[in-house]
Parts: C-alpha cells; sequence; structure tokens
C-alpha cells in the first residue's frame, strides 16, 4: 500500500477510535446520570456500532488477511 494512503487511513483509524471512547464514555455519564435519557443513549450506541464498522474496514485494508 502506498505511504500516503497507509498514513491517511491511520490517521482516519485513530480519529474514529477517538470518537468511539468519547461516546462510550457520554453513554456511561449518561448511563450514571439519574435522569436517563434512554432514546440518546439508544442513539449513541447505534453511532458506536457504525463507528466500530468503520474501524473495522480500515483496520481490514491496513492489516493484510493471513492464509493459515
Amino acid at each position: 500500500m502506498k505511504n500516503g494512503i497507509e498514513r491517511t487511513l491511520r490517521e482516519k483509524l485513530g480519529q474514529l477510535r477517538q470518537e468511539h471512547r468519547d461516546i462510550d464514555t457520554a453513554i456511561l455519564a449518561l448511563e450514571r446520570d439519574g435522569h436517563v435519557n434512554d432514546l440518546q443513549i439508544k442513539r449513541l450506541k447505534k453511532k458506536k456500532l457504525g463507528l466500530k464498522d468503520q474501524i473495522l474496514q480500515i483496520e481490514g485494508k491496513l492489516l493484510p488477511d493471513i492464509i493459515a
């Protein structure tokens, strides 16, 4: 893979991982709060799953499959 493309993918991967962690922190804070907004938590969890899919897709591009 070309260095520029790989670097761009790694940067995007870092951003997605940070956003994933940030959403996880936000979900935990909402769940600890006495005024739980179930709809907001559900939306955040859905967004978190979407980010995880994007992370896995980029990781797949960066790490070639190893056939054993």
